[in-house]
């Protein structure tokens, strides 16, 4: 156990070290660029079964403080909950609501849905594809495009997601955590950078370079569909960058532990690319990196063993010290960063339960919809 410890003290010295120091929250906008002429922007809004959320979030949509022209288009996926009557109501002529066919054979239904809001959006220079769930500032577009016009053909934020109830403030920070320790915002945002990811609820994409890799139907199939688009766009050379949110947050609300196992669990396999040797070694890794440090506290505790509590605590404390950033930034107590490790652990058994579920032949599930797709 000893040996286990120091593996763990190891391992977080290299990840606190080497990794892109993924546990800063200081990745917010980049220098924003002076704009001589403001370029034209669609908003795309996939949308099923959102009727109980735009009434909240669609307002801060229609009255963006843009100097340029802007078209905002709400795309109904085919809900069963009057989405799309809600949506005219609110918007009335400044907002265009449109419904697409049933997705074709290969496709998800989200993509399928932003595919048909871009050829509604006609020719524009920027594209901001957000989800229906969030709030922008009344200056979040305008910022959004001085970012992009500094030199990026990708700018995304990873809104504020809500943290309200206690499930969801002991899972929440970690799922920014663990994505941040994922694709570290920091090596994202290199000029030379190998590592692609978006946030999916709020990416500004130039609509010319998305045509030119090949637009969304290039990742028709795609499950995790941001970072499936962060990687499209580099693919054909063009420039990211990924932070964190100052001015955009997410409605939906998450209330039981079921709401967040089902969110997190519906991706996690497929994040793993589906392969048993990645999902083996993200559990072995996730009993080494997370869960060793607390078990070998406790026992060197227990037998009055130095030699085994000692790493063990090292561990735990540093890992903890790497969570507290983003406990800060959600505005939680530093204490709760020891818990990361029973965050940890229920993670482990989603992302098991994620493979349980594909093993099963369920594929993925998500807003009343199952498909099996990449």
């Amino acid at each position: 156990m000893a040996v286990v410890g120091w593996i763990a003290v190891g391992a977080w010295l290299v990840l606190g070290l080497l990794r892109g120091r993924f546990w800063c929250t200081d990745q917010r906008l980049p220098p924003l660029a002076a704009v001589q002429r403001w370029p034209s922007v669609a908003i795309v809004v996939p949308a099923r079964n959102e009727a109980g959320v735009v009434t909240a979030t669609l307002p801060t949509l229609l009255s963006q403080r843009y100097p340029g022209r802007v078209r905002v288009v709400l795309v109904d996926d085919n809900s069963t909950d009057g989405t799309a009557h809600v949506s005219r109501r609110i918007g009335g002529t400044s907002l265009t609501v449109t419904t697409p066919a049933t997705p074709p054979e290969g496709w998800s239904g989200k993509l399928w849905a932003v595919d048909h809001g871009i050829a509604e959006a006609g020719e524009v220079d920027y594209i901001l594809l957000t989800d229906a769930d969030i709030a922008h500032g009344p200056d979040s577009l305008t910022a959004l495009v001085q970012a992009a016009e500094g030199g990026h053909d990708l700018v995304s934020q990873m809104a504020m997601l809500r943290t309200e109830t206690l499930w969801e403030r002991l899972v929440v920070p970690a799922f920014v955590y663990f994505f941040a320790l994922l694709y570290p915002f920091r090596r994202v945002n290199r000029p030379t950078a190998a590592t692609a990811a978006a946030a999916g609820g709020c990416m500004l994409v130039r609509r010319e370079v998305l045509a030119r890799a090949g637009g969304v139907a290039a990742i028709r199939g795609a499950v995790i569909d941001d970072v499936a688009l962060a990687r499209l766009v580099q693919s054909c050379g063009g420039r990211l960058w990924l932070g964190l949110a100052g001015s955009v947050r997410s409605l939906r609300a998450c209330p039981r532990l079921a709401d967040l196992w089902h969110m997190i669990a519906r991706s996690a396999y497929p994040q793993l690319r589906y392969s048993p040797v990645l999902l083996a070694g993200t559990v072995l890794g996730l009993g080494v990196v997370f869960l060793a440090p607390p078990v070998t506290t406790v026992a060197g505790t227990l037998v009055g063993d130095l030699a085994v509590l000692v790493p063990g605590a090292v561990a735990w404390l540093v890992m903890a010290a790497t969570f507290a950033p983003m406990l800060r930034y959600y505005g939680r107590p530093l204490p709760a960063a020891l818990l990361l490790p029973a965050t940890a652990l229920l993670y482990m058994l989603m992302t098991l339960d994620s493979a349980r579920r594909h093993w099963s032949g369920r594929g993925t599930v998500w807003k009343g919809r199952s498909y099996s797709i990449r």
